[in-house]
């Protein structure tokens, strides 16, 4: 397979994908996100999951979850809507709640799964049984992708599938050791993505993205500071609701790789990279759009 070299993601080409929202628009027009994300140990990447889904501009966003993490969620966030599940044996929210689950993702636009859900088998049979019926762009991310490793990708009945692995996430994906992922990012990103029919996003320094049409594209924003636990949940939040907003896979990650990591540009410059936390950066996405009139 002949690489490509990979497009630099600049302001020009994410603004141009990124219009301004149409003065009639009301929330539909965005769209209703599901987001199966959480468990009783990992309550917070819910959250920051869910925030930068709303941060985003996606219209309606849906944490579904276990109690304690829409406890937590009803706090930080009222815009968030909330689908109460019953927890298995992990914490996370067990199979016998794939009915109501499927129940709502018919309903919306596109799916997020697996931030701070836990490697179990239920996890892996929600997802997988979620994705047969998805009618829309589905991220896959975290301990979602960690639950299916090994086993056959599953697909969105209809849409785009974004994976979010870091390079750990994606040495389990492959099979391969993490120092081989790191030593052939680019071939690797864009020979998972074909085979797969799926936009990769491979983070690390210089996070690559590879489309399954063989587009590729490497993003030189962000810093040190993002790596602490959250960043990537952030991350996958607003990937999907850029999805769920209307951005065709491919855009909607390069999109939100270049935003998450200029956010976190600026906000090292307001806090440091040591001091900086992954939710800090949300007032300069904000800001970001603001600017842009977006």
């Amino acid at each position: 397979m002949a690489l490509q070299t990979p497009r630099v993601i600049d302001e020009q080409l994410v603004f141009s994908l990124l219009r301004p929202r149409p003065a009639d628009s009301h929330k539909g027009t965005f769209g209703t996100l599901l987001c199966l994300c959480g468990s009783l140990p990992y309550r917070g990447a819910a959250l920051l999951a869910t925030e930068g889904a709303l941060r985003s501009g996606a219209g309606i966003v849906q944490l579904a979850s276990v109690e304690p993490v829409l406890a937590a969620c009803c706090v930080r966030l009222p815009e968030a809507t909330l689908l109460p599940l019953s927890p298995g044996p992990d914490g996370g929210p067990g199979r016998e709640n794939l009915g109501r689950l499927a129940d709502s993702l018919s309903r919306c636009r596109g799916m997020l799964a697996g931030c701070g859900l836990t490697p179990s088998a239920d996890t892996a049979f929600l997802v997988s049984r979620l994705m047969a019926q998805a009618r829309g762009t589905v991220v896959l991310d975290a301990d979602a992708l960690n639950a299916l490793a090994g086993e056959p990708l599953p697909h969105p009945a209809q849409g785009g599938l974004i994976l979010t692995p870091h390079p750990g996430e994606m040495a389990r994906l492959t099979g391969r050791s993490i120092g081989e992922i790191q030593q052939n990012r680019v071939e690797t990103a864009v020979r998972f993505a074909a085979e797969q029919n799926c936009v990769l996003v491979l983070k690390g320094n210089g996070t690559i993205i590879a489309a399954p049409d063989g587009r590729l594209f490497i993003n030189h924003t962000g810093n040190p500071g993002l790596a602490k636990g959250g960043s990537g949940d952030i991350l996958a939040g607003l990937i999907a609701g850029l999805a769920c907003s209307g951005l065709e896979a491919a855009e909607a990650a390069v999109c939100g790789v270049f935003l998450h990591g200029l956010a976190a540009d600026r906000c090292a410059a307001r806090l440091g990279q040591a001091g900086m936390l992954p939710h800090d950066i949300l007032a300069d996405l904000g800001a970001i759009f603001a600017e842009k009139g977006r």
